[in-house]
């Protein structure tokens, strides 16, 4: 939410600006953080309309990755932080990523540090994002880590990018094909079965794939569902309708339930154990856990701390859950590599690299071939899956079309043969 304070610097002197916090305690504790005495504090009147506009803003990544890239040539050249966000912020398209630029330049102007002030805007800054930040500003290699940062969220747009790609195909084909299904099921099948009834009467003999076709299309165009009800106006309503109803509650309870702690478990461990799909899941995260752990290492960032972030960032909270077990491993003394090894969702080659990065002092280095093996590993994988799934649904879809043709214009063949006799 977005406040409207004033305040008074330790020097006594009168200030008034706009920020955004959670609440009207955090405003103050953030005014506190950056030296200032807050005398006024009042949450802005925003109209509907704006509020959702602002909801619908996102950041992509390539954006992300053109700001990150640029801000680390500026960092490098000399240019102070404050000097260069404001003049990044100036030059950005997307205007919510430069409002969120501009409220990150005047913290920075105001004493706050680039890693806290990101840590605000967790939708546009990951948490892997802000910690690798803080370890730059740390350790006085913010350029080094912003460039390193660049070419991880490169690397995880274009993992993301392929995967979305490779799956459009088959996704419109398999729409369009329970689109087409249901479509002549229900407008144009009941009107070919009236077709068939006048030529061949009632008492005609039709191919049991005809009559299983008929069948299917009566079930989804009466009510023969909500007829038990005693209620008139509901008794009429298709049994297409209904079921299309109970799908959608059945859709919206399963994605809330999903967006629950236990439910998210469930989901992930689900996914996990489906074949085809978790050989591509886990290549995933191994490939995500490589690049981010091994960055975060390069930066300074503790094993513990490392661990932590890299688990959050993974996306499956099964295997994260698998990784703050490692970290308590590590911190009772054992190596990384060893709780590694007894990993249901990390294959051996991991901790096997993971060993020699630890006894060589290179499990950055090491982690990065990891990384770029799994990457390619998924790539290759996803390419083949849709080489296999495309022809597949193409070959189905043609199936149904024929079944479909082949109930109805069979026995009008035939019909109309009797008729001419």
């Amino acid at each position: 939410m977005r406040y409207r304070y004033q305040a008074t610097t330790s020097n006594g002197q009168n200030i008034s600006g706009v920020a955004e916090a959670g609440s009207k305690k955090a405003m103050i504790t953030l005014l506190h953080r950056q030296g200032l005495h807050p005398i006024l504090i009042e949450a802005q009147k925003e109209k509907m309309w704006n509020i959702k506009i602002r909801q619908t803003k996102s950041v992509k990544l390539s954006e992300l990755v053109i700001f990150t890239r640029q801000l680390a040539t500026m960092v490098s050249a000399g240019v102070p932080l404050p000097r260069s966000l404001n003049t990044l912020q100036k030059n950005i398209q997307n205007d919510y990523l430069k409002n969120v630029l501009a409220n990150v330049c005047r913290d920075v102007e105001n004493g706050m540090s680039l890693g806290e002030s990101f840590s605000k805007y967790p939708k546009v800054f990951s948490n892997v994002y802000v910690n690798m930040v803080r370890a730059g500003e740390e350790g006085g290699i913010l350029d080094e880590i912003l460039k390193r940062l660049a070419t991880q969220v490169e690397q995880d747009a274009s993992m993301k990018r392929k995967v979305r790609s490779a799956m459009m195909y088959p996704s419109v084909i398999l729409s369009v094909t329970v689109i087409a299904f249901f479509g002549i099921m229900i407008f144009i099948v009941p009107k070919l079965g009236k077709i068939l009834t006048t030529l061949g009467g009632p008492n005609a003999k039709l191919p049991v794939y005809t009559q299983f076709m008929l069948g299917v299309s009566d079930f989804f165009v009466k009510p023969s569902i909500m007829g038990l009800l005693p209620i008139p106006i509901i008794n009429k309503i298709p049994n297409f309708v209904v079921f299309t109803i109970i799908i959608l509650i059945v859709c919206i309870y399963l994605a809330r339930y999903i967006k629950t702690p236990k439910g998210k478990m469930k989901y992930h461990t689900l996914l996990l154990k489906t074949p085809i799909v978790k050989d591509i899941i886990q290549k995933v995260a191994i490939a995500r856990f490589a690049r981010t752990f091994s960055s975060l290492m390069s930066a300074g960032v503790s094993v513990l701390e490392s661990l932590r972030v890299t688990g959050a960032a993974i996306g499956n909270v099964a295997i994260e859950r698998e990784l703050r077990s490692a970290a308590m491993e590590v911190k009772n003394g054992r190596p990384l590599s060893e709780p590694l090894a007894n990993s249901k969702y990390f294959p051996p080659i991991v901790s096997q690299m993971v060993l020699v990065g630890e006894e060589t002092g290179r499990i950055d280095s090491v982690l990065t071939k990891v990384a770029e093996f799994y990457e390619e590993e998924v790539e290759v994988q996803i390419d083949g899956l849709a080489s296999i799934i495309e022809p597949i649904l193409i070959i189905l879809l043609g199936a149904g079309v024929g079944l479909i043709a082949a109930s109805v214009m069979g026995p009008i063949a035939n019909l109309s043969k009797n008729i001419g006799n």
